[in-house]
């Protein structure tokens, strides 16, 4: 059974920093893809971050909003993938969710319909 569980939401002012982290179980992990999406209230779920393979090695992708101001890595010893928050803005406020791909080295997907396993999700707020 795939376990994907989030943590590090919180509250934080705007500029601030946090980190989220995700602890995934019942994966191999290291040779699967993983990313971040939120979800703003009353908004579609959208992609923030994800790293994957290429034919040159692992790669990162980020939306546009967060480029520049968070970071995504991966511990394979520890089976967690980390989503670094900086410069944060009220516009960040979401829900977070952690997404696992099957694909065994495959590409740092955008699109949520590639993710076969999500976590349960944490909350960010940040406050103006």
């Amino acid at each position: 059974q795939v376990l994907l569980v989030e943590s590090g939401g919180g509250v934080v002012q705007a500029g601030g920093s946090l980190r989220l982290s995700c602890a995934a179980s019942g994966l191999t992990f290291s040779n699967n893809p993983m990313g971040w999406f939120r979800q703003a209230p009353g908004k579609e779920r959208e992609f923030v971050a994800a790293i994957g393979w290429n034919w040159n090695g692992i790669i990162t992708a980020y939306s546009d909003s967060v480029k520049g101001r968070f970071t995504i890595s991966r511990d394979n010893v520890k089976n967690t993938v980390y989503l670094q928050m900086n410069s944060l803005k009220p516009e960040d406020t979401a829900v977070y969710y952690c997404a696992a791909r099957i694909a065994m080295y495959g590409s740092a997907s955008r699109e949520a319909r590639m993710y076969d396993y999500w976590g349960q999700g944490t909350q960010v707020t940040v406050s103006s």
